[in-house]
């Protein structure tokens, strides 16, 4: 496996996906209290640290590029789409800072889209943002 496919599929190894989502909540909690050295050291830090382990040692990808879950990620989870799950952020970021809610929610949102944005898509599609890898 390449590195183009570690990075890939190292993104929806559960271990991955339970420190991305443990640390959302933890960090925009710091965000609203507006403590950004907190909220960056736990945002951060640890997705980093898994991410970078993962890639020098890295667990079974291939079981996960063989998944339902990887062959999804493989079609539909291009570079582009990529950029939209992590602009998603900075709606959560700044709704989160100016303690405005239904900001928060909007940039849940356009991340919950980008994840799930190829179930949208019908196979005859225009298969806008494929990444056919």
């Amino acid at each position: 496996m390449d590195f183009r496919d570690k990075m890939l599929y190292h993104q929806i190894h559960p271990l991955k996906l339970a420190t991305d989502i443990a640390v959302t909540p933890i960090s925009l909690w710091f965000l609203w209290h507006h403590r950004i050295k907190a909220a960056l050291v736990v945002g951060l830090i640890p997705p980093i640290a898994v991410s970078v382990a993962m890639m020098i040692y890295p667990p079974d990808l291939q079981s996960l590029k063989n998944s339902s879950l990887g062959k999804y990620v493989s079609k539909y989870m291009s570079p582009a789409i990529e950029v939209v799950r992590l602009l998603g952020l900075i709606p959560m970021v700044v709704g989160t800072w100016i303690h405005e809610p239904w900001f928060i929610a909007l940039g849940l949102l356009v991340v919950l889209f980008a994840w799930g944005y190829g179930l949208l898509l019908s196979e005859e599609g225009a298969g806008v943002g494929k990444s056919n890898r």
